[in-house]
């Protein structure tokens, strides 16, 4: 028996691989493409999956499954016959790659064979197949979220087909790992029928049930179905997600609406931290009170208190009139502290009194005010690092962190990535009064590549663009929401597929580099740039920027104020006028 491990693809395969696609014609004329004579077609895979998912929805999850099966195994059959038109010029082994080769070709998954074993005249054989990037997984879980079995249904017929026909025996091949059931890619054995405990499957790749008999069940298939389906967390219309971590978020969520527990939202920048809060005064028993939210980031220190507490007439110079605080505003309600690790020590005293007492004293006031108020708060720093460096009461920690959520990011909810981006398409595509047909593949690709730093609040700027430039009736294209994303022909990309630096924008931060040291620009100017690209990135949120930098507020506020001409130092001026005239930030 000849044995065969690969570990890279040999001179043999590159071959049969040129061999394959010297047989395709494209032919605009008669708008026929040929792989050899036999004619293909070059389908979109979303409308395979749109037709996989009717045929799931229509019969069934089993009856489906062995449909897509049969047409997998037919279609195996004939690329067998189409990758043996040299079969006398090659061995067993050169001459079944051709078969992998095609199928990774034709755009299913890329094939890499780990390990073959053939004899044909002694009908011995089995295989080991990798595929990575398969269209049916990728399409499972988009409508369905992550599965508990291999869900590769046409794979599993196509590589059964071609192995039966190429060996002239049957041949069982399965899904023993699949990406869609958490896997980090899909892989296949394939052996002789009868080397297999259960084959079963292979029964029903032949054997072609009636229409007939597929109706006299449906009916159950389609009660099973929606009770499956049914089974599932139900979100509220302004919450997207299928992913477990999200999932396991969210229903931690539930459970403490139900509660007048303290708790405390976890998470970057930008997961919906306050979507969350909002949604868990919703769902409890003070739906009807007051929600009042403020970002304590947002605050000057000098003006926190008397956010939060309120302010009698003559506390201090502006103070014209006695004001109710947050507290008082969100009596009976709930009250959201986002950013809760920005607030200054003073405040945090006074803030764990009003939850231990229940009662608020206004700034430059005697009288005590009676609160009952649910606090949610939420932050993207670890206060736990915070109460170690001291910045951080641990009393008033261990008082918020009665219950921690924790929000995961964009990046690790890759099933939900998609699902979000097609929600924000039609709420903009309602706005902008636009008809769109979606987005491209390849802006699929990139979307599910990006890191997204800015999480879903980045997401949705994205996919506004994209709407906003994207002609009626087109597709979505990555250019369209991301205008820095170019291909001038030489391989220069802002935005690479894998959603980090390029070429072109590591060379842009050599020219920075350059820049400084030949003296085109001082040390203080990069500070400035640095600091003025930080406030940006924050949206003005000094805090925020702060860290990127890593300098303290103080510091950077410091560094603003001493430049020049700056329209970011003058909106912040104008912003802490407006603070103190009785306008607070927003």
């Amino acid at each position: 028996m000849k044995k065969v491990k690969l570990t890279k693809e040999t001179s043999a395969n590159e071959a049969v691989s040129t061999n394959l696609r010297s047989q395709l014609r494209f032919s605009s004329e008669t708008g026929e493409i040929w792989l050899h004579e036999q004619r293909m077609l070059l389908v979109h895979a979303d409308s395979h999956a749109k037709l996989r998912r009717e045929l799931i929805e229509t019969l069934g999850m089993d009856r489906a499954r062995s449909t897509i099966m049969r047409i997998g195994y037919a279609t195996g059959i004939s690329d067998c016959e189409l990758t043996q038109i040299n079969r006398d010029r090659t061995n067993d082994h050169e001459s079944f790659m051709a078969g992998p080769l095609l199928f990774t070709l034709e755009g299913n998954a890329k094939t890499t064979i780990p390990k073959l074993e053939i004899n044909r005249k002694m009908g011995k054989f089995y295989v080991e197949a990798l595929l990575e990037n398969s269209w049916e997984s990728q399409a499972y879980l988009r409508h369905y979220g992550e599965s508990t079995e291999g869900v590769c249904w046409y794979l599993h017929g196509y590589s059964s087909g071609y192995c039966s026909a190429f060996m002239g025996k049957p041949i069982l091949c399965k899904e023993v790992k699949c990406f869609a059931a958490g896997a980090n890619h899909c892989y296949l054995v394939g052996k002789p029928v009868e080397e297999w405990d259960d084959s079963s499957d292979f029964s029903l790749m032949l054997n072609q049930e009636s229409i007939a008999d597929q109706l006299i069940g449906l009916q159950n298939q389609v009660v099973h179905l929606r009770s499956a389906m049914g089974g599932k967390t139900k979100l509220p219309s302004d919450i997207v997600g299928n992913s477990p971590a999200f999932l396991a978020a969210y229903e931690l969520l539930s459970q403490a609406a139900g509660s007048q527990i303290n708790v405390l939202l976890q998470g970057e920048t930008g997961v919906g931290k306050e979507v969350f809060a909002r949604t868990l005064h919703e769902k409890g028993a003070r739906c009807k009170e007051s929600f009042i939210a403020i970002n304590c980031a947002a605050i000057p220190h000098d003006l926190v208190e008397s956010e939060l507490f309120g302010v009698e007439k003559g506390a201090f110079t502006g103070a014209h009139a006695s004001r109710p605080g947050r507290f008082e505003r969100a009596n009976g309600g709930t009250l959201f502290l986002d950013e809760v690790g920005d607030l200054p020590l003073s405040a945090q005293a006074k803030l764990l009194r009003v939850l231990q007492e229940g009662e608020v004293e206004r700034l430059g006031g005697t009288k005590t005010h009676k609160v009952d108020v649910r606090l949610v708060a939420a932050t993207n720093v670890d206060l736990r690092q915070l109460v170690e460096k001291g910045k951080f009461r641990s009393d008033l920690y261990y008082r918020l962190n009665a219950l921690q959520i924790y929000i995961p990011p964009l990046r690790e909810r890759k099933l939900d990535i998609l699902l979000l981006a097609k929600n924000f398409l039609k709420k903009f595509s309602a706005i902008n009064g636009k008809k769109l047909r979606g987005f491209s593949d390849k802006a699929k690709l990139a979307l599910l590549a990006y890191q997204w730093p800015g999480n879903i609040r980045e997401l949705q700027n994205v996919v506004e663009r994209g709407v906003m430039l994207a002609p009626n009736g087109t597709h979505i294209t990555i250019n369209h929401m991301f205008p820095s994303y170019r291909n001038d022909g030489h391989g220069e990309f802002a935005l690479d597929i894998k959603g980090g630096l390029s070429a072109h924008q590591e060379a842009s931060g050599e020219n920075f580099c350059d820049a400084i040291l030949s003296g085109k620009i001082t040390m203080e100017q990069a500070n400035d740039v640095l600091a003025n690209a930080a406030v940006e990135k924050a949206k003005g949120n000094l805090s925020a920027a702060a860290r990127m930098l890593g300098l303290t507020r103080a510091q950077l506020a410091y560094r603003l104020e001493h430049q020049h001409d700056n329209a970011i130092v003058k909106s912040i001026r104008s912003r802490k006028k407006s603070h103190l005239s009785g306008h607070p930030l927003k």
